[in-house]
């Protein structure tokens, strides 16, 4: 099996092709107690995550997969504890569970969930989800979940990977395509543009969003650099290559989900 390093913020950070492995052994019931004096291994952590899991607390879930993949890299399943991190992050973010990373708003006269998503720089999307909105309306007095963490992304081209971050923390890592020759630019760039079934506009065609010429997919989120961002795709089979014109693609479902986490202004950090 091939590892991937990958470089974030300044730390190297080993992952694997991501399998998902099935751990044997029978699981106790409840979760392990730890104290400073004692020491704890990989696979006694890991039953601890699955009966803290079973409890409900993600929160306490996600320290377990954190020590494991901090403390012992060297587990033989530590690839599927990433895995399980990773689904269990977006699980916290789209849920209505409380974090450090969330405040409770109590709706008054004049706000809007644009305004909202504005003044706590997140999106209506995440709003609505954590809230269970089924429509735009919100009245007043109602108390909302609102996530504040800061998500930036970084696209890693030799490896055709997207790391979504919340600050220096990994939240998910996709498996992307990007531009054929080595042409998607690197540098820092910005979302500046989010649209939903965009439009493609190729070479003065115009080439609406049910077509299936239009490259696009389902979502588009570009940067503050004219003709490049990020969009889905209607050939999921070219996911991992350099195939593109020079935009980083993505699967249909995947940029859904990314696009309604990062808000405009988001940061893109591209490296060869």
């Amino acid at each position: 099996m091939n590892n991937r390093k990958i470089l974030i913020g300044g730390a190297v950070v080993l992952l694997g092709v991501f399998i998902w492995v099935g751990l044997s052994g029978r699981k106790t019931q409840e979760a392990v107690e730890v104290t400073p004096e004692q020491e704890v291994t990989a696979q006694e952590l890991y039953t601890q995550a699955a009966a803290l899991i079973e409890d409900g607390d993600v929160v306490k879930t996600k320290e377990a997969y954190q020590k494991i993949l901090t403390e012992y890299s060297d587990y033989e399943h530590v690839e599927s504890v990433q895995k399980e991190l990773e689904a269990l992050n977006l699980k916290i973010i789209f849920s209505n569970t409380p974090t450090s990373q969330t405040v409770m708003h109590d709706v008054v006269s004049g706000d809007t969930l644009g305004k909202l998503a504005k003044k706590y720089n997140t999106t209506i999307e995440l709003i609505k989800i954590n809230n269970n909105l089924k429509n735009n309306i919100i009245r007043i007095g109602r108390k909302l979940r609102i996530w504040t963490g800061t998500f930036n992304i970084y696209v890693d081209k030799s490896q055709n990977i997207l790391i979504l971050k919340d600050g220096e923390e990994v939240v998910k890592v996709y498996n992307v395509s990007t531009g054929e020759n080595n042409i998607t630019p690197v540098g820092t760039f910005k979302v500046s543009t989010k649209l939903k079934d965009p439009v493609w506009f190729n070479r003065g065609i115009v080439v609406p969003p049910e077509s299936p010429s239009n490259v696009l997919g389902s979502r588009w989120l570009g940067f503050n650099i004219p003709g490049y961002g990020i969009h889905g795709t209607v050939e999921p089979e070219t996911i991992g290559q350099q195939v593109t014109a020079g935009c980083v693609r993505m699967h249909n479902e995947q940029v859904e989900e990314l696009y309604s986490l990062v808000p405009m202004g988001t940061e893109v950090v591209i490296v060869d």
